[in-house]
């Protein structure tokens, strides 16, 4: 009867919420009830249990295309029939079905090199040498000079596979992960010398680690929820071999449902589990008022995972100091639409950040006046490095500085980094920044409250400095944000968190000394939402949650961005 009732889903009207139906996406749902019951499309299905023989051949019967397996066996990437989704829906050992949803991509580097500490560290000998980070983004040009070693003979690519299974290429024809690679990891000597020029390069933040690039992008930036999926589950796989301690995400999506159902979300917790520290960008939607909220909820998935560090942008304004900083408006804020974790966690430099240039790619081609004018040898142009501005720039420089950590103190676990980041992140912030659109005249704020900062501005150096850690088995998830008689405070979302734990790390270390207050300038509703107050609660915390038009992955790429 269970099976009968499912299949009479089928076909062009959605049907009721079965138990079966309860187990499809809502956005699954809807591309079901769109088109005949025999169209097909690619969905995602996590199981309960690692399926078995008879549940595939089942799967086969009904017409399902296998496209991969991955979550130690519980999760498969299939291609069938709307008709076929909704009678796997209502097999007992399937969780959740989701669609195999599209996945995008979220310069001189020496003023936020400096501003975050990271020259400084690497003058007492700390450079990442021996680590490996894993970056999951649209590929990593093995070539690159600065991705050499010391010597400028051999890369530090040690490995690269492809993902993104429609297009074949190992390197980075888009030039994002290329980008992001050289924040995290270039040594700023090997451009310099291949072009024979008396010019010093830029350093990324650990520029002796080792980089595994797992693409996952193809050469527009776009991918999928599975390519995704498969590029975390094989850095997992490959964590001892290539000692991969980190992991950075510069993409993301829109959220769709709660993180525990979420394909990406489980996957990001597999990895952190697993001993890799997850680093993921917030998203550059900070600007976008679709929901009412003025930017606020716009955290994308799997940046909404409490368990991973979650990094928005700040504008380091071409000083060394941080004194004179301010947040980027693009940058994404929380709390997180559905679950309300209180996200970002840090904030690193991200606008206008000058990394090594993606040659022949998609970036350069398309923002060419991005390249960033160097000097001549021989009468040849040195241009070796390109800005570009986002969240996507700002994740890699936490990722280097976990590199760092983990260089220092191997046995730190993914929490105790986490909480050693935020704890001695720079607290000092200008109340308020600003900034106007050239084209448009409209003018965008940023309010430096927890849900737009985190727990502050990455320092490094305080970070390899501390000496305290949570215990190795603390949790450092993000907490929830909830919402009491109009004011707003903070909930644990795991047993054992370490905030509040004792005196050193509870809540006013982590997050500064006023967020628990419900009338100061962090927490008061009339500051964060203004005369939108309402509107934006009812969102954010109401049942009726619908993401505006715009795009959560476009990075700021030309030069009418913040500076």
């Amino acid at each position: 009867m269970k099976l009968f009732v499912a299949a009479l889903c089928t076909g062009a009207l959605l049907c009721a919420q079965t138990g079966s139906d309860s187990k499809i996406a809502d956005d699954l749902r809807a591309i079901l009830a769109g088109g005949p019951a025999e169209a097909e499309t690619d969905v995602i299905v996590q199981y309960v249990k690692p399926p078995r023989e008879a549940e595939v051949q089942r799967m086969r019967r009904m017409g399902g295309r296998f496209r991969g397996m991955h979550g130690e066996g519980r999760g498969m990437s299939l291609r069938l029939s709307a008709r076929s989704a909704r009678l796997m829906a209502a097999d007992d050992n399937v969780e959740y079905v989701s669609p195999d949803r599209e996945v995008r991509s979220s310069g001189l580097i020496d003023y936020s090199m400096a501003t975050v500490g990271a020259i400084q560290a690497q003058s007492y000998g700390y450079d990442g040498q021996g680590i490996g980070i894993a970056v999951i983004d649209s590929g990593v040009d093995a070539g690159t000079y600065d991705l050499q070693n010391g010597s400028c003979k051999t890369s530090r690519v040690v490995y690269k596979e492809n993902f993104a299974t429609w297009d074949p290429t190992l390197w980075d024809p888009y030039g994002h992960g290329t980008h992001v690679a050289g924040i995290l990891g270039g040594n700023g000597i090997c451009s310099a010398k291949s072009a024979g020029a008396s010019y010093k390069g830029l350093p990324g933040v650990a520029p002796q680690a080792n980089i595994v690039s797992l693409r996952a992008l193809d050469k527009t930036g776009a991918g999928t929820d599975s390519s995704v999926i498969a590029a975390i589950d094989r850095a997992i796989a490959l964590r001892q071999t290539y000692n991969i301690r980190v992991m950075n995400l510069s993409l993301g999506r829109v959220i769709k449902e709660s993180y525990t159902k979420d394909p990406l979300c489980r996957a990001v917790e597999r990895a952190w589990k697993a001993g890799i520290v997850v680093v993921v960008a917030a998203g550059n939607n900070g600007r976008d008022n679709s929901m009412g909220t003025g930017g606020y909820s716009t955290i994308t998935s799997p940046a909404n995972d409490p368990f991973v560090i979650t990094v928005g942008a700040m504008r380091d304004m071409k000083t060394p100091s941080k004194g004179d900083d301010q947040m980027a408006t693009y940058s994404s804020k929380g709390p997180t639409l559905l679950d309300q974790i209180v996200k970002p966690d840090l904030v690193a430099p991200g606008t206008f950040v000058n990394s090594v240039k993606p040659f022949g790619t998609y970036m350069q081609n398309t923002y060419g006046g991005n390249t960033v004018p160097g000097d001549y040898a021989n009468g040849v142009p040195y241009e070796s490095y390109f800005f570009l501005s986002g969240t996507s720039m700002a994740a890699p420089m936490v990722s280097g500085a976990a590199a760092l950590l983990l260089e220092k103190e191997p046995s730190l676990t993914p929490d105790q980094v986490k909480a050693r980041l935020m704890r001695t992140a720079s607290k000092s912030f200008v109340p308020l920044t600003s900034w106007t659109d050239p084209k448009t005249r409209k003018t965008y704020v940023a309010v430096a409250d927890v849900f737009t900062v985190g727990a502050g501005y990455l320092d490094i150096m305080a970070a390899l400095n501390e000496t305290r850690n949570i215990g190795s088995t603390g949790s450092a998830a993000s907490p929830k944000a909830v919402r009491t008689n109009g004011l707003v405070t903070m909930a644990n979302t795991q047993s054992n968190a370490a905030w509040d734990a004792d005196a050193v790390w509870d809540n006013n270390v982590i997050w500064g000394t006023r967020i628990l207050a419900g009338s100061n300038v962090i927490w008061g509703t009339n500051v964060i939402w203004g005369t939108l107050a309402t509107q934006g609660f009812n969102v954010i915390w109401g049942t009726n949650v619908i993401w505006g038009t715009a795009s959560p992955f476009s990075e700021s790429t030309s030069v009418e961005g913040e500076r």
